[in-house]
């Protein structure tokens, strides 16, 4: 009795002043109400193409780009609401282009419907919201999709592919860096952005140096912050104004972190020094400490068997290739399918056998793969939901964090246990594993350490084998 024609029946209205109800097994003829007519839906909207009236149309043979770009005058965040209704009935050459490469994409990476939907959805907002219709879109631009639920990773792949990407996108490493440095004095951020870039890049001119790892330059950039952000509170505005004594007086007194700070304070005065933007090098002279060496201790035999039993078909197999094979946990996420061939791995000039256990999982792990992603075409080993239709490794972290076991420490435990097998068998060590002479004396130590020596030895004073 208290619907409108036309609208759904509001119960919080409807039962404000009670409940009606009805006999049961009685006839009751349920009044009919005129149901409203539906809004026009935008995409029925016509616009003509050289398919027709509301056609796509065919995709152009090639595309027409302007590096030409008009700047914005006032920046003004566009309304994601009309945002969405005009990618509806977006339909440039640029959409109908890319349509073609979305299509072999999807059909070479296996990708479902939905993610084929996602990515012609994000390439029609892309158009919509770029400052020019003939532009290349930039790859900062394409971060900003998911406030108007847009692809991001599939998203850059198809432009990369159509060559209509401009990678403009800030490294980990350089927003990190950007992360610990904004408050710094302008100088100062501007000497420590030369080093930055040297380490990441390298260097050709005097000093030369290689570029580090990004992770290696992350663990120098946390360890000098301290000193700097305490300068620039002092008053300091550049790194030229820093004594000899002001970094003795910032470096702690022991431990890691001093071995640390003195590595990165070292290695960023002396690259100052060098490019002249310092006048001396406050480090000179200065001894540094030597960090000490840790004893590499074995884990629980329970909890390595716990893991190597997994039922996740990922963490039983990475597990494996640890515990028989100690390799570390890049060379697991870079593993290549093609690089095991008749059960034995070949790696950094190599050729391992694959012991009968790391066979078993390896199997395993290879009907899951072909069950779960079947026309994945990601070359690497191990792959997830995430890169499973890509070309990209799986990362470091997988399946480790979900197996809830440090990689390091299971391949210190492997190559222990082999040390102590062996009764400390240098070249052997240092060739199946494929380790220098100080790695390889690091777990020679260990032969008489009080803690890894087993109740039951040999004549010989040598334990037995794990």
């Amino acid at each position: 009795m208290l619907q409108e024609p036309g609208r759904a029946l509001d119960l919080v209205v409807a039962n404000e002043h009670g409940q009606q109800l009805f006999f049961a097994n009685m006839h009751f003829q349920r009044r009919r109400t005129r149901r409203l007519a539906p809004e026009p839906r935008a995409s029925k909207k016509k616009w003509k193409t050289p398919g027709g009236w509301g056609r796509p149309g065919p995709a152009p043979d090639q595309l027409v780009l302007s590096e030409w770009v008009q700047p914005v005058l006032v920046d003004v965040p566009p309304d994601p609401e009309l945002v969405r209704r005009r990618a509806l009935i977006e339909n440039s050459e640029l959409t109908r282009y890319c349509a073609v490469i979305v299509r072999e994409h999807a059909e070479r990476f296996g990708w479902s419907k939905r993610q084929r939907n996602d990515v012609v959805r994000s390439l029609r907002l892309l158009q919509t919201l770029r400052e020019s219709p003939t532009a290349k879109i930039r790859a900062s631009d394409v971060l900003q999709l998911p406030r108007y639920d847009g692809n991001i990773i599939s998203t850059l792949d198809v432009l990369d592919a159509a060559g209509l990407l401009i990678e403009d996108r800030p490294r980990p490493i350089e927003t990190y860096f950007t992360t610990k440095t904004a408050a710094l004095p302008p100088v100062m951020r501007e000497q420590l952005e030369v080093w930055l870039k040297v380490m990441l890049d390298g260097a050709t001119t005097a000093p030369r140096q290689r570029s580090r790892d990004p992770l290696t330059v992350r663990i120098r950039i946390r360890a000098i912050v301290p000193a700097v952000t305490a300068w620039a509170g002092a008053g300091h505005q550049s790194l030229a104004e820093i004594t000899a004594a002001q970094v003795r007086a910032a470096l702690p007194e022991t431990g890691g972190q001093r071995v640390l700070m003195e590595q990165g304070l070292r290695s960023l005065f002396k690259l100052l020094k060098a490019r002249k933007l310092i006048f001396a090098n406050p480090m000179r002279g200065m001894k540094g400490n030597r960090a000490n060496a840790t004893v590499p201790m074995p884990l629980d035999t329970v909890l390595i068997r716990e893991k190597l039993n997994s039922t996740n078909p990922a963490i039983a197999l990475a597990v494996a290739l640890v515990a028989f094979h100690a390799l570390t946990a890049k060379q697991v996420s870079e593993l290549l399918v093609t690089d095991i061939v008749d059960g034995r791995l070949t790696l950094d000039g190599r050729s391992i056998p694959l012991a009968d256990p790391v066979r078993e999982r390896l199997a395993r792990w290879l009907d899951h793969r072909q069950a779960r992603w079947p026309n994945s075409r990601n070359p690497h080993l191990l792959v997830h939901q995430r890169s499973a239709p890509r070309l990209l490794p799986a990362g470091r972290t997988f399946p480790w964090k979900q197996a809830g076991i440090r990689p390091q420490a299971l391949r210190e435990d492997r190559i222990l246990a082999e040390v102590h097998a062996t009764g400390g068998d240098a070249r052997r060590i240092s060739d199946l594993f494929g380790i220098g002479i100080e790695t390889t004396n690091r777990y020679l130590d260990t032969l008489e350490h009080p803690d890894l020596i087993s109740e039951s030895q040999d004549v010989r004073g040598t334990s037995t084998p794990r």
